[in-house]
């Protein structure tokens, strides 16, 4: 295939990708990018020694093994605990999360995505972790996934500029838009604790299946979790609704489930109602 053939298929395949709500791995894409410029045309690129090749994956297992030398992940936990215990404002949580570096994760990312929105707002939004626009970025739900998010709130009268909160419950960008593993959630769960202790939201819209049943710390998954109010409580003993519902990534390819994200979304409206917040 001719090197600009090629070249196009790619960034065609990408595009498609994002199209339907499936970021890409920019990474791998740019390498793959790379190499096929680097063939000349009609030929084949000559495979890379086995160990030039660089896995996102396995970079991160090796980032771990050596991680754990040092300290285990109890003692990244209780380090977590303390710099969170130790913030007495979001803005001070922010800092902390920024500089610590018992995630995994962290070393492999562009930027530590820790929160958008009001800080003061009644509603908190909490999704599993940053995606690839994301991450470049700096901030949570951005991407397409995010400007679904936003249409999905403005339904209901939300907003993150005036009365909603967003962040994640882990702050880091898995490799290739993988699901946080359980010590990369472990790690953050601190933070997302602190957090939610230092943001007293009225409700909290758990979106997605790894945000819903880690802070319910359940397996039960999102299809079950959704449709009905579950109580969430902090070690500091604030407690408050949470309502999970589908990610907008899922809904992104499979709009047929739009409805019972708006069912959700009616739910969240009726409770802060009967709370007297005006939204």
């Amino acid at each position: 295939m001719p090197q600009n053939a090629s070249a196009a298929a790619l960034k065609a395949l990408t595009d498609w990708w994002e199209d339907m709500g499936v970021p890409a791995d920019q990474a791998e894409m740019a390498a793959l990018m790379k190499a096929s410029q680097a063939a000349p045309t009609g030929v084949s690129a000559a495979p890379k020694p086995a160990q030039t090749a660089v896995n996102p994956e396995q970079t991160g297992g090796e980032r771990k093994r050596r991680r754990s030398k040092s300290k285990t992940q109890t003692d990244w936990i209780a380090e977590a605990g303390a710099l969170a215990a130790s913030a007495d404002s979001l803005e001070s949580l922010k800092a902390a999360i920024e500089r610590f570096d018992g995630c995994p994760l962290k070393e492999l990312c562009e930027k530590t995505v820790v929160y958008d929105g009001t800080l003061s707002a009644p509603v908190m939004v909490l999704g599993e972790g940053p995606g690839g626009q994301e991450d470049r970025i700096g901030l949570p739900f951005v991407g397409k996934a995010g400007q679904l998010l936003d249409k999905m709130l403005a339904a209901i009268g939300l907003d993150r500029k005036t009365n909603t909160f967003i962040s994640n419950v882990n702050y880091w960008r898995p490799p290739g838009n993988r699901n946080p593993e359980a010590d990369e959630l472990a790690v953050c769960r601190p933070f997302v604790n602190r957090m939610v202790d230092l943001a007293q939201p009225k409700i909290i819209i758990a979106t997605g299946g790894v945000a819903a049943k880690t802070l319910l710390d359940t397996k039960t998954g999102i299809m079950r979790l959704r449709g009905s109010e579950r109580p969430f409580e902090t070690p500091a003993g604030t407690s408050v609704p949470m309502v999970p519902m589908f990610h907008p990534a899922y809904l992104l390819r499979r709009p047929q489930d739009k409805s019972r994200a708006w069912r959700d979304l009616l739910l969240v409206q009726a409770r802060l109602k009967e709370m007297g917040v005006e939204v």
